[in-house]
């Protein structure tokens, strides 16, 4: 894939490996534990389902305008990108990796919708080390930036990885949330949330609801340009891992539950962020969205 073609690629519809591919510099790419060495889930076959001779996830390094990064990618079309022990090991290992070789940054692709109820504690042991692996790259000066844009968003564990990332990038089809619609329903009732009302999900776990209270760095169209364009200047401002960082992220989680803890509806919070038309927002290009974000990033500046 060259020139044009690999920029208009859509990042929600490609596939891990397509997005790999058209992100990084063309034939940079080196896989490490690739489909050849058929490190499959052990698990699986006792459940009489099928494997993947990758497990759902693609690490190894490549360039990004030049620059060394470590990448993982979920495959969300392998079980909705779901965590266990080979593709949650495959992702420590490549963290951990980079630890030691100091690369100008980790960039995590994100595709998941939790971890495999076949393999629960295992999968769940990978969410706490992944969690761990980021927290000592970012120590050891290593950036973390993830991408969220594919189909299976980014739920369960992955929205607790994601949350642990110096930066995110997210677009009009990603979603950040621990828990999924579905889940959601099934615990608290229909009348609670209704997983299927998909204005409501977006409203609540989409892109633009992550970018507007802070929850996202950068709002991207779906294409692999625009995440590319993303996550470069990401690395260029990625934050410093120390005590004055999680103390600032601390002091803005607690000022952000006091002020929209009573809100039902995203339309409510998007209004006392101050945007002029919450209805509206579902419906703006990314163009107005980014101007609608610089006007409510301002204010709470000027807050401050």
């Amino acid at each position: 894939m060259a020139g044009p073609d690999r920029d208009c690629l859509s990042w929600f519809e490609a596939s891990a490996r397509q997005r790999l591919d058209a992100l990084l510099d063309a034939g940079t790419f080196r896989e490490a534990i690739g489909p050849a060495e058929r490190r499959m889930s052990p698990h699986l076959p006792l459940f009489d389902l099928p494997c993947a001779f990758d497990d759902g996830i693609v690490v190894g390094s490549g360039a990004l305008d030049g620059r060394t990064v470590f990448v993982a990618a979920q495959e969300g079309r392998f079980m909705g990108g779901a965590f266990g022990e080979v593709h949650g090991g495959k992702l420590v290992g490549m963290l951990r990796a980079a630890v030691e070789a100091k690369p100008e940054a980790v960039l995590l692709l994100f595709d998941t919708g939790g971890v495999r109820l076949q393999e629960a504690n295992a999968g769940e042991t990978a969410i706490a080390e992944t969690m761990r692996a980021i927290t000592e790259a970012r120590a050891a000066g290593v950036p973390v930036i993830g991408l969220i844009g594919g189909r299976a968003g980014c739920y369960g564990g992955g929205g607790l990885i994601a949350g642990t990332c110096s930066r995110l990038a997210v677009s009009e089809g990603g979603r950040i949330s621990v828990s999924g619609p579905e889940v959601i329903e099934t615990n608290k009732g229909a009348e609670e949330f209704d997983s299927r009302d998909r204005a409501l999900v977006w409203r609540t776990m989409g892109g633009k609801h992550r970018r507007l209270i802070g929850g996202a760095d950068a709002f991207c169209d779906d294409t692999v340009a625009a995440f590319r364009a993303a996550a470069l200047d990401l690395i260029g401002r990625a934050p410093a891992f120390d005590l004055a960082m999680l103390e600032a992220e601390q002091a803005r989680l607690r000022a952000r539950i006091d002020r929209f803890g009573d809100c039902r509806d995203a339309t409510e919070i998007w209004a006392r962020l101050g945007v002029n038309d919450p209805e509206a927002v579902p419906a703006m290009d990314t163009r107005a969205f980014e101007e609608t974000v610089a006007r409510v990033e301002e204010a709470r500046h000027d807050a401050r």
